[in-house]
């Protein structure tokens, strides 16, 4: 645990980045021969509320990082002390307060019998509308079909997601979408998370 935390948290704020400046869409006309200059003004994270769901390793990672782009974090963890929380610059908040004020939502928390399709049409109908979702925890956390409701209504601006329910995906709605962003579970997959991980076990076994 813990050994691909930073791999995690900075592909998070990567794929916030591409979703923002619309990378991944540019690249693509770039590589069709087609110069899409006009239209692609994008937006910035510095100023925006990032809405961390889970504030473990990875969540703190994350929160660190967006402090530095100059985000204002707050997060929801019913097992964190608020004031280990305000030591890193985050407000802890009830989970309807972070929906409704982040302007990106990240989740990083573990899936369990009450976290399963947290993210549904309830909730994210509690979403500030415009909003950006951001998945590099676990798959079942999203209800696929809801959250590609929430993106054609345009209550939700985009999303990005490293991981889904089944894996590979099979006819996603998720996949045909322009304002989607999905990468194959590849978050915690650097060469130095691997390393980490690698020592870690290795001294797990010594021990």
């Amino acid at each position: 645990p813990g050994g691909n935390a930073a791999s995690v948290a900075e592909h998070a704020l990567a794929m916030m980045l591409a979703l923002v400046r619309s990378i991944p869409q540019l690249n693509a006309a770039m590589h069709a021969g087609r110069w899409e200059k006009s239209g692609a003004a994008g937006a910035e994270l510095r100023g925006k509320t990032l809405g961390l769901v889970g504030l473990g390793r990875v969540g703190a990672e994350v929160a660190k990082r967006a402090k530095a782009m100059e985000m204002r974090v707050i997060a929801h963890d019913p097992y964190l002390r608020p004031e280990l929380a305000a030591e890193w610059g985050v407000e802890l908040v009830p989970l309807a307060d972070l929906f409704a004020q982040a302007d990106f939502i990240s989740l990083h928390t573990a899936l369990s019998l009450t976290t399963e399709k947290m993210i549904n049409a309830q909730t994210i109908a509690q979403m500030k509308r415009g909003a950006r979702l951001v998945n590099t925890a676990r798959g079942e956390l999203v209800d696929e079909a809801a959250l590609a409701d929430g993106l054609r209504s345009g209550q939700l601006l985009g999303a990005a997601l490293d991981v889904f329910a089944v894996e590979p995906p099979r006819d996603s709605p998720l996949l045909e979408m322009a304002n989607v962003i999905a990468t194959p579970h590849v978050a915690g997959s650097t060469a130095e998370a691997q390393e980490e991980v690698g020592i870690k076990i290795a001294q797990q076994v010594r021990d």
